[in-house]
């Protein structure tokens, strides 16, 4: 904290000598390069991760999706770090990015789901690539190491001394618990710096500024919803954890917003540009997203995304979540959000089916056969057609 507090301090410094100056990027140095027999170990390592990610299933190969991530990184960090990055969408619906040392990142695409725009996209592309930038990997592979030595001679020693009536391993045990702290303080201080500098990204693309605490706010409002639809204690946000590796999310959004108030100018949001992006995946995305069975946490994000507006494939999405769920009050819900997405898109062939399924298990079956049929019209090769054409079917 004390190192983020001085970072802070010293950009408020210098902002107030040249507001124009605050958020100056430092010189690009060209891609670090292992420099010894470890280092070349860690990139080699990287670089079987990176020929595992890139054969994997879990990666889409959709060419315009993946330019257009890789536009938004070049947008924010700037063209001349970002042509030697390499990035891969994976099909995984968490909310979750790294960067490897050897230029390697990774975006899930529950990630991608989360993000309602361009700015909020580029907070994090810009907050991983400030780890790499900035070395960070590598310093904590050095740490560890270093850490993981002096905990061995320490033992060693505490052992000896102990046998010879010198000391007690109560005294090794307090000094591990030091070590350890000072070693996850260090992963929390590099999360603040890479959070600094990915905000200065930002301020130099001209990105709307408050994009980066909102999204660590919706992350908050998220993780609560999760732990009230499941009965569970809510997190705390105003402690860190003593082995926590990040500094908790409130913490992130207050010193973001702090930040995001001192830019002066930009504005841009890049909202269309970004719903053209995803839209061919966001069925996909949020199909996945209803499978994980968070029932809170999928309606606090759905209607998160819907807030602005809501679109035929958000109410679709919607509706299943209720239907999926099925208690009795759920059903009437998801039929006026099938209905609902139908007036917006009458040539959903999934409304139909779900619309009618749900008017099936409230005993309606007069209504329910119009939008099963009207589904079967749609998709008359669907893998469920039979057993559709069975419940439509007279008695």
């Amino acid at each position: 904290m004390v190192r983020l507090l001085a970072a802070v301090a010293a950009m408020a410094t210098l902002g107030a000598a040249n507001p124009e100056r605050e958020f100056d990027l430092p010189t690009y140095t060209g891609a670090y390069q292992p420099q010894n027999v470890d280092e070349r170990g860690m990139w080699m390592v990287d670089d079987e991760s990176e020929r595992l990610t890139r054969d994997s299933r879990l990666v889409i190969r959709d060419e315009a999706l993946n330019n257009y991530v890789h536009s938004v990184l070049c947008r924010a960090v700037g063209n001349d770090r970002c042509g030697g990055v390499r990035i891969y969408i994976l099909r995984v619906p968490v909310f979750n990015a790294n960067m490897s040392p050897n230029g390697t990142m990774r975006v899930y695409s529950g990630l991608l789901l989360r993000m309602r725009n361009e700015a909020e996209l580029a907070s994090i592309l810009g907050h991983e690539f400030a780890h790499f930038e900035m070395r960070h990997s590598l310093d904590e592979f050095r740490r560890k190491r270093s850490t993981s030595d002096l905990l061995a001679w320490t033992a060693v020693l505490g052992t000896l001394a102990a046998t010879y009536g010198g000391g007690s391993t109560q005294s090794y045990g307090d000094f591990r618990i030091s070590v350890y702290g000072a070693l996850f303080r260090f992963s929390r201080d590099q999360e603040r710096e890479a959070d600094i500098l990915g905000f200065s990204y930002m301020a130099e693309a001209k990105y709307r500024p408050s994009a980066a605490s909102e999204v660590w706010r919706s992350a908050m409002n998220e993780a609560d919803a999760t732990s009230t639809g499941r009965a569970l204690r809510g997190q705390r946000y105003d402690k860190t954890a003593f082995f926590a590796t990040h500094p908790t999310n409130l913490e992130r959004a207050d010193y973001l917003s702090a930040l995001a108030n001192r830019v002066p100018g930009g504005e841009y949001e890049g909202r269309n540009a970004y719903q053209a992006a995803l839209a061919p995946w966001l069925d996909q995305f949020l199909e996945d997203q209803i499978k994980l069975n968070d029932f809170a946490g999928t309606e606090y994000l759905i209607t998160r995304l819907g807030a602005e507006e809501w679109t035929a494939p958000l109410l679709l999405a919607r509706a299943e979540l209720y239907r999926l769920r099925a208690n009795p009050r759920d059903l009437p819900n998801a039929v006026e959000f099938y209905r609902q997405a139908l007036t917006l898109n009458p040539d959903l062939p999934t409304a139909y089916r779900g619309m009618g399924l749900s008017l099936m298990r409230m005993d309606r079956k007069s209504e329910a056969t119009p939008s099963l049929s009207r589904y079967l019209e749609l998709k008359p090769d669907a893998l469920d057609a039979d057993m559709i054409r069975s419940l439509v079917a007279p008695q």
